[in-house]
């Protein structure tokens, strides 16, 4: 771990290892992954959790993947923040064709998705755009500590192109 000289500031904290995969039968078989705490109403963190998926996906996904990750992240990471009184653990694992985001909050209401108003003026979609734009989604209430965790995937995460050519063994 790197520290900066003036600010004490931590470099690398929970950054992803610089390394790619390992690859088996064509397909990446270690999993990367990022994991951060928020504090309530730290909506700062919001755009560093973004920030952090971006850099976790960047070079091993498609753009268009990529950017609806990032939007999914943070409609999940702002409703844990707006609509609980604590804060949340945020995970995201990448791993051969698959992007799992988790966002663990500590209320015990299940979220709802609901078709807002006209009058709504930009709250009450982010649930809607997780349904429409992830693969899979959904809502696991913890065993133990309470709480829930709302979830969404993507398939094909790495794409086709992500590791093409880049484990080949040579001219066939």
């Amino acid at each position: 771990m790197r520290v900066g000289a003036k600010t004490g500031k931590q470099w690398g904290r929970g950054r992803p290892e610089p390394r790619e995969p390992s690859v088996q039968d064509g397909r990446a078989v270690d999993a990367l992954e990022i994991t951060r705490s928020i504090r309530r109403a730290d909506h700062k963190a919001v755009s560093e959790v973004r920030r952090a998926l971006r850099e976790l996906m960047r070079h091993r996904c498609p753009s268009d993947t990529a950017e609806v990750a990032e939007l999914l992240i943070t409609e999940l990471v702002t409703n844990a923040l707006v609509h609980t009184d604590q804060g949340a653990e945020v995970s995201a694992t990448l791993a051969a064709d698959r992007l799992r985001v988790e966002v663990r909050d500590y209320a015990s209401r299940r979220p709802r998705p609901y078709v807002p108003t006209a009058d709504d003026g930009t709250h009450g979609r982010g649930l809607m755009l997780v349904q429409a734009l992830a693969d899979a989604w959904g809502v696991d209430a913890p065993v133990q500590a309470g709480g829930k965790v709302v979830w969404f995937e993507l398939d094909g995460a790495l794409g086709s192109r992500a590791y093409s050519g880049a484990y080949d063994a040579g001219p066939a």
